[in-house]
């Protein structure tokens, strides 16, 4: 799978649009609902669906500033601005909506709750899990298009893409319908043994589900900040692009940097033919450059170092291993 581009920028702005909007009404039902039923499973489903809602913001401060173009500053851009708000965002599951779920589960597994009527929970459960599935419904659109843009089935995309706020509104609407159910599960429970132990392990459950997409895509961030390459097959094909110019002898280094969903630096050490002219060399690395960007639009810096091959370097008493 060919990592280099993602959706557009509008695209995965929309789409986190109408999940905060989904996610906002849908806090304010399930806290209005918990507090009239006394069930725990339904707060820490408002929970859930706050920290949601203040992801899918952050998200949005992410898309904003990372389309900040280069400055002197910062001359490779702003691409990284993405991860960082985003793994902030993944900070917020987990303390607004995973830590809380499950400390309500065991408050109400120690304490015990009040149970009341479980009607408009259930009607709320109902509403939200319209809503989240059509939030749900315009994050997998937008995936599966890029998935078939790039030729890959889409948990393969979902797993790799550098597009973090997609991958963020669909992993969250999962678990938000997978949450539901476990509330409604909790509530159906209590009202049939009239024990608030249903409702504390639901929540419980819920808690553990957020913690657990909260390490995905905090992992997933993390790991893009630190620095990740290019796919495998992507760099094999660069590789080839390089050698593909009559000039080069070899690429002896090439090195490969995701700085967005939109945006990657290529950089490679290679060993032009001793018989080229330094003209040669020049237009040889500007037509390459040229070839990758036509190649892979997403390639925004293309860094070529000349260097000496293995056997010249050995010849001149060098370390041939640079």
């Amino acid at each position: 799978m060919s990592e280099q581009s993602s959706g557009s920028g509008g695209e995965s702005a929309f789409t986190v649009i109408v999940a905060a909007v989904a996610n906002l009404g849908i806090a304010l039902a399930k806290a209005v609902a918990g507090v009239i039923s006394g069930s725990s499973a339904m707060l820490s489903e408002a929970a859930h669906s706050v920290a949601d809602t203040v992801t899918e913001l952050m998200l949005l401060v992410s898309l904003k500033r990372s389309e900040r173009p280069p400055d002197e500053d910062h001359p490779l851009g702003y691409g990284g601005a993405r991860y960082v708000w985003a793994l902030l965002a993944s900070v917020a599951t987990f303390v607004g909506g995973g830590v809380f779920a499950v400390y309500d589960g065991i408050h109400t597994l120690t304490h015990g709750e009040d149970l009341g009527d479980p009607l408009v929970s259930y009607i709320v459960l109902g509403v939200a899990s319209i809503l989240e599935s059509y939030s749900l419904r315009t994050g997998l659109k937008q995936a599966r298009g890029e998935a078939d843009r790039f030729g890959v089935k889409l948990k393969r995309y979902l797993r790799h893409t550098p597009d973090t706020a997609v991958k963020a509104v669909v992993l969250e609407d999962t678990a938000a319908l997978a949450g539901l159910l476990l509330a409604a599960a909790g509530l159906l429970g209590g009202q049939l043994t009239g024990s608030g132990v249903w409702d504390g392990v639901a929540s419980l459950c819920i808690g553990v589900l957020l913690v657990y997409v909260a390490w995905v895509l905090g992992h997933a961030n993390s790991e893009l900040l630190i620095g990740r390459p290019l796919p495998k097959e992507t760099r094999q094909l660069i590789r080839e692009e390089l050698l593909a110019s009559e000039h080069v002898e070899a690429v002896l280094e090439l090195t490969t940097l995701l700085q967005g969903p939109r945006e990657a630096l290529v950089a490679a050490k290679v060993d032009f033919r001793d018989t080229s002219t330094a003209a040669q060399v020049e237009w040889a690395c500007e037509q390459t450059e040229r070839r990758l960007r036509a190649r892979f639009p997403a390639v925004r810096r293309v860094y070529l170092d000349p260097t000496p091959g293995f056997a010249q370097r050995r010849e001149e008493g060098l370390n041939p291993w640079p």
